[in-house]
């Protein structure tokens, strides 16, 4: 019995695979027209197209690509067509001239596991309900006046890590610094949205949020046959929308914990509400049939924040003080500039940030060329659009590869080496204005987070700079660090960065 039932297993499977050839030839020879005033590309083979040429690393095997085949490109995935921009030209016409036909994004199959994915600000169709969801997340969260308001926590949980770290210099002891940056990152957006920590103040539980956001990340940057093929969606072949779906349901479930409590406190005391961003939320879940938002709406919004928060604004503090240990030039003149202006025993708070400009330029330099998100979030055109002579299809995907064009030597002077000085000479800005510089990307769906995000990078680095004197490990030199990448959706590096803080 159980050796027919593996026979009619494995038959099921055989047909499944014998349609999908049969859809994917049939797709090829009815619309070969479509080929016609197509961007060039790399030739794919049968079924798999260009798959096999993506690599570990998508955004580096692109960027080569596109030095053969140009600023924009045409690649089959599987039976998916996607062009691949590499070039501040073309993505200025996506981003102004045609964004509201790339107003809306495909959603991988390990994405579409997490619960409500509908309610997300990085994910959702691009229709009235997610723009009056964003315009309160803009107006209402990520103003000015509300960042300000709630800045003293923030700095509270920085002054926290440095005396984390001040205890761990006086023995010498290696930090990962990675490891440290997430976590105050976690607890700098935990602070923001729900005024209570996440992480205890020796770091020891950060570990498993850590681990959650990375499976996340991970899972969605990975080759998944089901995104490419349609047709095997439902079978989930390597199981990646099962792995990473644990992740979404327990960190909705961490999330579901601290807003049933948020409630409580409201509705019994006076002084339940904090005034934060959870806060905000609630209000708005309080205006029933007028308000788009619920209890389980909000959560996948506050999960965008966090991952966008911890996740990337973690890495790119890492990344940046990777880059500061392997030049010792820059990191003695970023210290210069921090006691020029703050002084050497007073501690480094938000307000300053807009006086210390090269800490600034080197918040941006990092992100030039560690950009947390590679190749952005793909986009889906609504309809046939026209892009520097070339035909994007309806349906068709678009890639931009924002790495490419940060190191891109047409638009940048040396831009292999990391010179925050560049910067200080230039008006270029992450704000999605200037397209040789995408970031956080740009048009209708840029990063709303972009203000929390720099602020709280540009504290902890400060912070970090000002503190330490940071000493690499025995045998590690700035010559050998290792920078390799390690590619999620969002770019990790690959080993941690370890060094040894020592107080001055």
């Amino acid at each position: 019995m159980l050796l027919l039932l593996k026979n009619f297993i494995m038959e099921i499977h055989i047909l499944l695979l014998l349609v999908t050839i049969s859809l994917v030839i049939a797709r090829f020879f009815l619309n070969r027209h479509r080929k016609r005033n197509q961007a060039p590309g790399p030739t794919g083979l049968p079924i798999i197209g260009n798959l096999h040429q993506l690599g570990p690393k998508p955004h580096c095997s692109l960027s080569s690509l596109a030095q053969t085949y140009g600023p924009i490109m045409s690649l089959r995935l599987g039976s998916v067509s996607v062009a691949v921009v590499s070039s501040p030209t073309a993505a200025q016409e996506i981003f102004q001239k045609n964004d509201q036909a790339f107003a809306n994004r495909p959603i991988p199959e390990s994405v579409a596991a997490q619960p409500n994915v509908a309610d997300t600000l990085a994910w959702a169709p691009a229709d009235s309900r997610w723009r009056n969801r964003r315009r309160i997340c803009t107006t209402q969260i990520f103003t000015t006046q509300r960042l300000d308001l709630l800045q003293h926590l923030r700095q509270r949980k920085v002054k926290q890590l440095i005396e984390h770290l001040e205890k761990q210099g006086r023995s010498r002891k290696v930090v990962d610094i990675g490891e440290l940056a997430f976590a105050t990152m976690l607890n700098l957006v935990s602070n923001t949205v729900f005024s209570e920590d996440l992480v205890d103040p020796e770091f020891e539980s950060a570990g498993e949020f850590e681990e959650l956001v990375w499976r996340i990340m991970e899972d969605a940057g990975k080759v998944n046959l089901s995104d490419y093929f349609p047709i095997l969606k439902r079978l989930d072949l390597q199981g990646v929308k099962r792995h990473v779906k644990v992740s979404y349901l327990r960190l909705h479930q961490i999330f579901d914990s601290l807003i049933r409590k948020r409630v409580r406190d409201r509705e019994t005391s006076p002084g339940g509400a904090k005034g934060d961003f959870l806060d905000v939320l609630l209000d708005h879940c309080q205006q029933g049939d007028a308000s788009d938002f619920s209890v389980e709406s909000i959560k996948p919004l506050i999960l965008d924040l966090f991952i966008a928060g911890s996740d990337t604004s973690g890495s790119t503090t890492e990344w940046a003080m990777a880059e500061l240990l392997r030049n010792p030039e820059v990191m003695k003149k970023a210290r210069k500039e921090l006691i020029q202006v703050i002084g050497s025993s007073n501690e480094v708070k938000e307000s300053d940030i807009p006086r210390l400009p090269y800490i600034q330029a080197i918040v941006k330099e990092t992100l030039r060329l560690h950009p947390p998100v590679p190749l952005l979030l793909p986009y889906v055109a609504g309809h046939d659009v026209e892009v520097s002579g070339y035909t994007i299809h309806k349906g068709d995907q678009v890639l931009i590869n924002a790495w490419s064009i940060g190191r891109n030597p047409q638009f940048w002077d040396a831009p292999m080496l990391f010179q925050p000085e560049r910067f200080l000479r230039s008006k270029i800005d992450f704000k999605g204005r200037d397209f040789e510089y995408l970031p956080f990307g740009s048009g209708r769906r840029i990063c709303p987070g972009l203000p929390l995000a720099n602020r709280m990078i540009t504290l902890m680095l400060a912070a970090f700079v000002h503190s330490f004197e940071w000493e690499l490990p025995q045998g590690v030199t700035p010559q050998t660090l290792d920078m390799t990448e390690q590619y999620g959706i969002t770019l990790k590096k690959l080993a941690p960065l370890s060094a040894i803080p020592i107080s001055v």
